[in-house]
């Protein structure tokens, strides 16, 4: 089974060196094929800290997708943790953009509960910083989770943080004595049962805030604005807003593409903005969702693995659903967060649509490997590693620096936090709708590596993110 993981801690890491980062692979909710399933080995009395390195050491020898990158002998006595260990191993890698922490250990336990249920623990909402101007505002609030029923949005500025009423510290002095990590570090672990109190501006005013840190179940599709139709001068623009690749998605996209075929809707907006990846099996399920166009003979993507793997190599065909449209033109809207399973989608539809597509925002992250899932049961270790890459239909993989060069248009737009996604007004959407409709735009620079949120923010990750962290770019 495999998964493409997520953008994550990318942006954190670009900065300071923590042991995790965005790639792709495997889980127990991913697309059944020629990767193997998750293995389990060892037993508690293993699970030293050398026996682990050793495991992981084991493990990239056999699938990595860049063996002669790995040294021929690394002693893991010089390093305090596995993956610390890991990223020595794939330093080289590392160096020539291959592998930008895509490769990485977790916990089973965790990872499952995420892509099976979308479970994770916190307050439910993305966070952006600007560095320079010291400030923290919300991306994006989840529905059902702690901060949405507090009454935080996508708009509202964090101007302190404190562990009680009483204990408040402002985001200003938070970032300019430790840096946008500080903003992290001050909201406390990823625990239910965590409060924290946050002084709030924006719309509703000036407001104290005190929340506590719950397990919530992450909806792949929102219910105020995952699926609409715009009206754009009498036109029915099909908007699609997918925050994660998981398997409660896929009811969910079924649901928003059936109401797209309904209305007659061919042409579409995919906000995929703050998608960092997750499982291919919803990426192919998205590309069948658009394919009702498309013959089971044409080429959704192709999956590579190393020569000495090669007899796992696959193709995947459209499979064409129920619920499939036959789209004319599709406006992608993305940021350097997107990534993985959001830029197999975009990808894929490459050959296809040709010029009657576009990248609208910013350069995508740039990430055209996945990973596979190998197992150490005893020890709680799943390892994340690197061994297979993607191809579109006509052999394309060239996107290690983001998609704005690959992609036949492009339009350049702000991720306007002053109203809400899926808005006409929003910069990016009326971006969209512009290129739907003919209208001139500028396009993004190639060579522009990921787009800052309205030029200077950036989604927040904490430096040891968990797997929601990891696939949900800004999640606290």
């Amino acid at each position: 089974m495999k998964r493409w993981r997520g953008f994550g801690a990318l942006l954190s890491l670009a900065a300071i060196l923590t042991s995790c980062g965005g790639g792709g692979g495997s889980s127990g909710g991913g697309a059944g094929s020629s990767a193997p399933a998750p293995t389990s080995s060892g037993s508690s009395s293993a699970c030293t800290l050398q026996a682990r390195q050793n495991w992981a050491q084991g493990v990239l020898q056999e699938w990595y997708l860049f063996p002669e990158t790995l040294p021929a002998n690394l002693d893991g006595s010089g390093y305090a943790t596995v993956q610390a260990y890991i990223d020595g191993l794939t330093a080289t890698a590392r160096s020539q953009g291959r592998d930008r922490f895509f490769t990485y250990l977790t916990s089973i336990r965790e990872e499952d509960a995420y892509y099976d249920s979308g479970t994770t623990a916190g307050f439910g909402f993305r966070l952006s910083t600007d560095a320079a101007q010291k400030r923290a505002f919300v991306a994006e609030s989840f529905e059902g989770a702690p901060a949405f029923a507090a009454g935080l949005d996508r708009g509202d500025e964090i101007l302190a943080v404190g562990d009680s009423p009483g204990g408040l510290r402002s985001v200003a002095d938070i970032i300019a004595a430790e840096g946008t990590g500080g903003v992290s570090a001050a909201l406390g672990p990823s625990t239910a049962g965590v409060t924290r109190t946050v002084r709030l501006s924006g719309p509703s005013g000036t407001r104290d805030v005190t929340m506590t840190k719950a397990d919530y179940t992450l909806q792949p599709v929102s219910s105020r604005y995952g699926a609409r139709i715009i009206d754009d001068g009498g036109r029915k623009i099909g908007y699609l807003n997918l925050r994660t690749f998981i398997s409660t998605a896929d009811s969910q996209l079924r649901t928003a593409f059936d109401q797209f075929r309904g209305a007659g809707v061919t042409e579409l907006i995919i906000d995929l903005r703050y998608n960092g990846g997750g499982l291919v099996s919803t990426a192919e399920l998205i590309g069948d969702l658009l394919g009702r166009a498309r013959f089971s003979s044409e080429v959704l993507s192709r999956v590579t693995y190393r020569p000495e793997k090669a007899s796992r190599n696959e193709t995947r065909f459209f499979k064409p659903q129920a619920q499939s449209i036959a789209p004319m033109k599709i406006a992608f809207i993305g940021t350097g967060s997107t990534a993985s399973a959001s830029e197999l989608v975009i990808n894929a539809q490459i050959p296809y649509l040709g010029p009657n597509m576009a990248l609208i925002g910013g350069n995508t992250y740039g990430k055209p490997v996945g990973q596979i899932a190998i197992d150490r049961s005893a020890c709680d270790d799943r390892l994340r590693v690197v061994a297979f890459s993607t191809r579109n239909a006509a052999d394309s993989d060239a996107y290690f620096n983001g998609l704005a060069a690959t992609v036949p248009n492009s339009c350049t737009a702000a991720d306007d936090i002053n109203f809400p996604l899926g808005d006409p007004r929003e910069a990016s959407v009326a971006r969209a709708l512009d290129f739907l409709a003919g209208r001139t735009c500028t396009p993004i620079a190639v060579g522009q590596s990921g787009q800052s949120l309205a030029g200077r923010r950036l989604l927040l990750s904490p430096a040891a993110p968990n797997t929601a962290q990891r696939e949900v770019p800004g999640l606290f």
